[in-house]
């Protein structure tokens, strides 16, 4: 049994954000009581009703209201329908109503200058499962081959039916939906763009060279990155830039949402990884998880990662503004915890970050001044390591 960290008061208003298939709508709906209103914009019929005729929204919403005063209103997609937050805001003003609103990209809402109703609704991203959510079921050999998407881990899915719904995905909503949510006018470039952008997954992003494998502009590959953050498809890591004595890089990473997808795009879904793309995976998997962790939490925390010129890096920094709260190298093999050596660059210039290395570990240990963690223990600490710092 599957359950949810992100807990949504009922008393308030919310906007939660999310990929495709990361389980919004049921979060939503087992907030739900027999008496409270649910639309669904993903259904055409409702949301050419409402273009059509947008006060039609108000009068059924406060219908409702008028036969059940306690209702709570909750509207799946809103990005499909960014002028009904107008009719939401005052209705929120007006008659204090409580609404849920959810939505797959935020895009349409920051470009067409969407009303995001100023503080009155909190706002909230639903990521795919944490490992925590999935409980004594989670392997973490499989995580990283199939994702961490609710409906792979819901049910006792065979190895094709996982391969299948993984292709569809990348398929279907990255591609042809994309272009249905009119963010990208060619898709033909777009669709090379995911393809490169999935090789290289996590490694610091050349704008130049990426545009030049794909065959379009810088300006455009930058424009596509946008995307993939509008959509909740891909989270950035910038490099962290302040430094005494080294010039530090200052390109940034990104990661896609879900090791599946990632896999998928890459034409290996569900497939047994090579120890080179495992180790990547599995640092995708530590930042996702990570990210998702501080975000529930509430936590005013960035993520960022450290690289010199020379080549000394740190995979991962935890920052609140430019206040280093910890130093994390990610480690996917015990080899590789041989080779601490981004760490000891990093700690003759930050000798007062505390320092991790996080890996498949059985127990932690101490290594010199970094402490490496099972990534289990270090999720668990994750809440108390910002508090401290």
């Amino acid at each position: 049994m599957l359950y949810r960290a992100l807990k949504l008061s009922p008393r308030a208003s919310h906007f939660l954000f999310g990929p495709r298939q990361v389980g919004k709508s049921t979060l939503v709906q087992s907030l739900l009581g027999r008496d409270d209103l649910y639309v669904n914009l993903l259904h055409e019929r409702t949301l050419f009703d409402f273009l059509r005729d947008p006060g039609k929204f108000r009068a059924e919403v406060l219908a409702h209201r008028a036969a059940h005063p306690e209702t709570l209103c909750v509207v799946d997609e809103i990005q499909r329908l960014p002028g009904l937050l107008n009719e939401v805001h005052d209705l929120i003003e007006s008659e204090g109503l409580r609404f849920v609103l959810t939505g797959s990209s935020a895009r349409k809402l920051k470009r067409g200058a969407a009303n995001l109703l100023a503080g009155r609704a909190r706002t909230h991203q639903l990521f795919p499962l944490l490992a925590s959510e999935v409980g004594g079921a989670f392997e973490l050999e499989r995580a990283l081959r199939i994702g961490m998407l609710p409906w792979l881990w819901a049910q006792a899915a065979e190895p094709t039916e996982e391969r299948e719904f993984l292709s569809s995905y990348a398929d279907t909503y990255l591609r042809e939906e994309v272009q249905a949510e009119g963010v990208v006018r060619n898709i033909g470039p777009f669709v090379r763009f995911l393809d490169v952008a999935a090789a290289d997954d996590g490694a610091i992003v050349n704008a130049s060279t990426v545009a030049r494998d794909c065959g379009v502009s810088v300006k455009t590959v930058q424009s596509y990155y946008q995307v993939l953050e509008d959509t909740f498809l891909a989270l950035r890591v910038d490099a962290h830039q302040r430094s005494v004595r080294k010039r530090l890089v200052t390109h940034p990473r990104y990661y896609f949402f879900d090791m599946g997808i990632t896999n998928a795009l890459c034409k290996e879904a569900g497939a047994l990884l090579g120890r080179e793309t495992r180790g990547r995976r599995f640092e995708q998997f530590v930042v996702t998880q990570t990210k998702a962790t501080l975000s529930y939490r509430g936590a005013d925390v960035e993520l960022r990662f450290w690289r010199t010129a020379g080549g000394a890096e740190v995979d991962l920094l935890l920052c609140r503004g430019q206040t280093l709260l910890a130093a994390i190298a990610i480690k996917s093999s015990e080899r590789e915890l041989r080779d601490l050596s981004g760490l000891e660059a990093f700690h003759e210039e930050h000798p007062r970050v505390p320092l991790f290395a996080i890996g498949v570990l059985e127990r932690p240990r101490a290594l010199g001044p970094v402490r490496a963690l099972p990534w289990q223990d270090f999720l668990d600490e994750l809440p108390s390591i910002v508090e401290q710092g």
